[in-house]
């Protein structure tokens, strides 16, 4: 059976626990494409393979960041190559997710220090995320219970670029960090009593971190956060939503494996930034599977999946026809 990070009250504590077990995950439809011993080898955790591609990540960044400073006063060019930077930043997204549930490195400090400051980056809370994240694998596309589903799906053409553009997800992230400082995050499922004052401190931690940056920028009268991080960053976004509103969005609103969740083909360059995450279907039958062993795990259960789109463009022209279905069905 997979396991992923959740907490359960009963267990007084976090815990791996099993996927769901009171609802049975384990037999969901796609989940025996994989026989128990193949599933134990693919499942198996290296730090070495994650530290190896942690690295190739921030040298992506590096170079980037290097390249935005080269372009000098060539203002097209250097737009164009921030743009590249920021890709790369916010898809420090997908190392955070992989370390909320704890599979890219064999070492559990590393999964939480790793996915905390890849977060930060990016404005997300792990410590959050990671409770927020492990009840929309319970409860994937499930329209009552799945946190990700709180942000409705878009169904007009401008719900669709308001999305792409970005800008209700910093606004939403802003306020999300805010509540989780104040501690005003009671009353959701996914958050216990007893682990509000550990999300609480880690999003004070990361405030303080951002108070830090702003304080030595404007003690140094220096733009090159904003320049190299925050900047590259929302102009960036707009991609990164691309890319993630294709996960689920158009897919069935079940508990089926095989066609609640769409994988997306996508350049090497890419799925690399990614993490492999493009396999989403993958991670969503099998959890516990690492980054690098997604490949096999597609491999095996590629004929059986209801989503699985050639490119990026692709599978928004099955949204946007979702959509129009949608619009054109009777009330």
């Amino acid at each position: 059976m997979t396991t992923i990070q959740i907490d359960a009250e009963t267990k007084g504590g976090d815990a791996d626990v099993q996927a769901d077990p009171a609802m049975g995950t384990s037999v969901l439809p796609g989940r025996d494409a994989l026989d128990r011993q193949t599933l134990q080898d693919l499942s198996r955790k290296s730090d070495r393979a994650g530290l190896l591609h942690l690295a190739g990540h921030l040298l992506v960044i590096a170079a980037s960041a290097g390249a935005v400073y080269a372009t000098g006063d060539a203002l097209w060019l250097k737009v164009q190559v921030m743009v590249f930077l920021g890709f790369a930043i916010d898809t420090l997204f997908a190392p955070m997710h992989e370390c909320v549930h704890g599979t890219p490195f064999a070492s559990r400090r590393l999964n939480r220090i790793v996915g905390w400051l890849t977060g930060a980056a990016i404005g997300w809370n792990a410590t959050y995320y990671r409770r927020f994240h492990a009840w929309h694998h319970r409860y994937t596309q499930d329209p009552d219970n799945d946190p990700e589903l709180m942000t409705p799906k878009p169904r007009t053409t401008w719900d669709y670029v308001m999305r792409l553009s970005g800008l209700p997800y910093y606004r939403d992230q802003m306020k999300i960090l805010l509540r989780c400082a104040f501690g005003a995050i009671g009353g959701q499922p996914f958050i216990p009593a007893r682990g509000i004052g550990e999300i609480q401190r880690s999003a004070l931690l990361q405030l303080s971190l951002y108070g830090a940056v702003a304080a030595a920028s404007v003690y140094y009268e220096s733009w090159i956060a904003v320049t190299y991080w925050l900047l590259p960053m929302v102009m960036a976004q707009p991609f990164m939503r691309f890319m993630l509103l294709a996960e689920h969005t158009g897919c069935s609103e079940d508990r089926n494996g095989l066609t609640n969740t769409r994988t997306t083909y996508c350049t090497r360059p890419a799925r690399f930034l990614m993490w492999n995450m493009p396999f989403h279907a993958e991670h969503h039958l099998y959890p516990s599977v690492p980054f690098h062993a997604l490949p096999k795990v597609h491999e095996a259960v590629k004929s059986r999946l209801a989503h699985i789109s050639a490119d990026y463009k692709a599978a928004h022209e099955e949204i946007r026809e979702d959509m129009k279905s949608a619009r054109n069905a009777p009330a």
